[in-house]
């Protein structure tokens, strides 16, 4: 199954929240793969640690072979890198990715994600996906590539607002390039129980009948030590309460 992790919005969580569902995935048994199509890499490096500056076959090589005929391209294979998990993959990201955008926009590779993960199905039962924070051509070539959206919600009247343009635009790319793309759900994020905006902007959202996990991730320093370190919560403290809130919303995400 492929998930891509999407929020125009930057700052709510997509990194965290796609590699510590992808870290649960693959410590549960299931081989998975998270392609970071951020050109900061916030993804390789949670995931790769001090390795991800020094990594060749990256996702910007993947893209430039691309744009123009080659009579012995890499296969999508030799894009992919193991992590330091057992089961865990990663295609990484590169700052190159940024500059390469306009020419692959121009050039319309936006279908060249979705055929390289059809090319990869055999090999894992899980793919996440991470975003940049902006609709732009990596984003759009992740909702073409994948089944289900989830996106990540902070807890502010900022992301609440931009949330509706957010699920409309989900919906125009799945009116016009992949039928089969659904919005899994919201992810609520950075919860606060005891303070009251949380609580009233979550009560809305469901109110107004949008799909919200019923697990919500709290806010914790914990979270800022996992980055450091470079070890997913499941990695670094599985006792921890965060961490537990992750396995909680894997398993949803696993009977939805």
């Amino acid at each position: 199954m492929r998930r891509v992790v999407f929020n125009q919005k930057g700052g709510v969580g997509k990194s965290t929240i796609t590699c510590n569902l992808a870290a649960i995935s693959a410590h549960q048994g299931l081989r998975t793969l998270v392609v970071d199509l951020d050109p900061q890499g916030n993804s390789t490096h949670y995931l790769m640690g001090d390795a991800a500056d020094n990594v060749d076959d990256t996702l910007a090589g993947f893209f430039n072979q691309t744009l123009s005929f080659n009579f012995n391209p890499k296969k999508t294979a030799e894009f992919v890198h193991e992590t330091p998990f057992p089961g865990l993959s990663i295609m990484p990201s590169h700052p190159n990715l940024e500059e390469l955008q306009g020419k692959l926009e121009s050039r319309y590779k936006i279908f060249k994600l979705r055929d390289a993960l059809d090319e990869l199905e055999d090999d894992f039962d899980a793919i996440f996906i991470d975003t940049p924070p902006a609709l732009n051509f990596y984003t759009r070539s992740a909702l073409i590539a994948t089944q289900l959206c989830l996106i990540p919600f902070d807890c502010d009247d900022f992301s609440r607002r931009a949330l509706y343009s957010l699920m409309q635009n989900v919906e125009e790319i799945k009116a016009d390039h992949n039928r089969k793309l659904e919005v899994e759900g919201i992810v609520v994020n950075q919860f606060q129980p005891r303070a009251s905006l949380p609580q009233k902007l979550v009560q809305e959202l469901l109110d107004e009948g949008l799909p919200i996990f019923k697990t919500y991730l709290s806010s914790s320093i914990k979270i800022r030590e996992s980055h450091e370190q470079a070890k997913p919560m499941i990695h670094l403290d599985p006792k921890h309460k965060l961490a537990q809130e992750f396995s909680a919303l894997h398993d949803e995400l696993r009977k939805s």
